[in-house]
């Protein structure tokens, strides 16, 4: 692999940013299913990325830059396995695996090796761990989520955060959980867990925690694939909210290059251009919601069917805000959450008037007090209604909490608005 003489340190920087992005979850899976140690394989990526930034600079961005961290991590993990104890055990092991480099060496740029996803997926998503440590060490470990970043996603203090993780991959170890996707026998005692992280996956690409664009359309469209992908798996009749996920996303990414502007300011769902949806794909998403329903109304086939009459809505003043204030009411009493009944208080806004959202949204404020869209919502709601002083005061609040600049720009220009 070989690339010009010499490139210019932004152009390196901005090369390895999006690699990281767009290609961490897979070059950790792979590094896993070489070393069998998360551990290994997380610190021997981050010293291969760190390595890049030199390297790259001196000798040129590579032609294939995955390849090639992924075959300097892999260097860097048999250098840390020959300064550990037993030596010759371990590396008499790592050899008859494979691990030892060969004049053979794979090229690790074939796409069959999305599927190390999948397998990561299920081996971070085992019964042993706690569900909430399940999801954590998947958006850890695929999508490269930072410490403090699925902290806030989970509400907890980046300390705690920090120790779960610690205590997963260490009992993953110490228990030989199998890198691997379980017999069909098994799965549905893991299903839970699988959408959940997915669903999650896709969440931080629909909009990022931090950045400077809401938008990762890399962590959408593999959380649509790994989703396709487990549906697949469970054919000829996969678990209604399986298909209900899968529905769910492909109608949220419909909207994706109608949510941003040029500048890559956010534009809310009322003013979207509906012509920029990707109605093909509403298409696909849409005998999928009738199929999820027909067999039940899950947690995930009642976001489908609210995703699915905005889609629907060929104008905005068109939506039936009434059908899904009631389908936020049916999905509170299955899945009770301050953000559903947040989510709720929007429709009902949108349904009855701002003044009809206020007395949900007082009582969510002691749950959500750190949750920014908590204190956009009211301040929009303030605005709405002509209460401008307390409408900034939500705003500032808003934009104490914000991480995403994207987010940050749009919270900007509406303070500016209701101030006087």
């Amino acid at each position: 692999m070989t690339g010009m003489a010499s490139t210019a340190k932004s152009d390196v920087a901005q090369t390895i940013a999006a690699v990281y992005r767009t290609e961490w979850g897979r070059i950790v899976a792979i590094l896993i299913r070489l070393v069998r140690d998360f551990d290994l394989a997380e610190e021997a990526a981050q010293e291969a990325f760190a390595a890049a930034v030199n390297q790259w600079e001196s000798s040129g961005i590579p032609d294939l830059p995955r390849a090639w961290i992924i075959r300097t991590a892999r260097y860097k993990a048999i250098d840390r396995l020959r300064r550990r104890t037993r030596l010759t055990e371990k590396l008499e092991w790592y050899a008859a695996s494979g691990l030892i480099p060969s004049t053979e060496e794979p090229t690790y740029d074939s796409d069959e090796i999305g599927d190390d996803h999948l397998r990561l997926i299920f081996t971070c998503c085992h019964p042993a761990l706690a569900i909430e440590t399940q999801v954590a060490l998947t958006l850890r470990m695929l999508g490269g989520l930072e410490t403090d970043e699925i902290a806030r996603a989970f509400l907890v203090p980046t300390a705690t955060m920090a120790q779960r993780l610690v205590r997963a991959k260490r009992k993953i170890r110490d228990a030989g959980i199998p890198y691997k996707v379980p017999d069909l026998g098994d799965l549905p005692s893991r299903i839970e867990a699988v959408l959940t992280v997915i669903y999650l996956i896709f969440n931080e690409g629909y909009a990022a925690t931090k950045g400077d664009s809401i938008v990762r359309a890399d962590l959408c469209t593999e959380a649509i694939r790994l989703g396709q992908l487990v549906r697949q798996l469970l054919a000829p009749q996969p678990p209604s909210e399986v298909t209900a996920l899968v529905a769910l996303m492909l109608l949220h990414d419909s909207r994706r290059d109608a949510r941003l502007d040029e500048a890559g300011d956010l534009i809310l769902l009322e003013d979207q251009d509906r012509s920029r949806w990707n109605h093909p794909q509403i298409a696909e998403a849409l005998p999928l919601v009738e199929e999820a329903l027909r067999s039940g109304t899950g947690v995930y086939a009642l976001q489908a069917a609210i995703a699915a009459l905005h889609c629907q809505a060929a104008r905005a003043e068109e939506t039936d805000w009434a059908q899904i204030v009631r389908l936020y009411k049916v999905l509170e009493r299955l899945q009770p959450s301050p953000v559903v009944t947040l989510n709720r208080a929007v429709a009902t806004a949108m349904a009855e008037g701002p003044q009809a959202a206020f007395r949900l949204i007082d009582q969510l404020a002691p749950e959500l007090d750190s949750y920014h869209l908590f204190h956009a919502i009211r301040a929009d709601l303030l605005r709405r209604v002509g209460v401008l002083e307390e409408a900034t005061q939500s705003y500032r609040r808003a934009l104490e909490l914000v991480t995403n600049d994207s987010e940050r720009r749009f919270l900007e220009r509406r303070l500016r608005e209701v101030q006087p």
